[in-house]
């Protein structure tokens, strides 16, 4: 990474880690945990990434930041799937539900949001 490292994540089956930095690069970073080899980089936030998690079938990937949005991702081709606005402030902590189509979310502007993935 070429930013501070902001999160932490790994996919339910402990074979990929996903990183999102800062300001330097403003990108998220997927992980092979048996080789140590970085697989994807996501690109399409303009500001840091302070959050990232997976859903529970390793699919997708939510990342919350500085911009004020949320983007869920595709982990297999980098595809962003979905951009989720509505913040008046940076997304602070992204979360989904076990079965994955919801999503939780909070922001410096200390409201919690609840999103339905499959309609935003």
């Amino acid at each position: 990474h070429g930013g501070t490292v902001m999160s932490v994540a790994f996919g339910a089956d402990g074979q990929r880690l996903a990183f999102g930095s800062g300001f330097g690069d403003k990108t998220i970073k997927l992980w092979d945990t048996a080789t140590g080899a970085c697989v994807q980089t996501l690109e399409g936030h303009s500001g840091g990434v302070n959050s990232v998690a997976f859903a529970a079938d390793g699919q997708r990937l939510a990342s919350g930041s500085w911009d004020k949005t949320i983007k869920l991702w595709d982990t297999a081709t980098g595809a962003c799937l979905q951009t989720l606005e509505g913040y008046r402030d940076k997304v602070s902590s992204v979360a989904f539900a076990v079965y994955g189509q919801r999503l939780a979310s909070g922001s410096r502007d200390k409201t919690i949001k609840l999103w339905d993935t499959a309609t935003g």
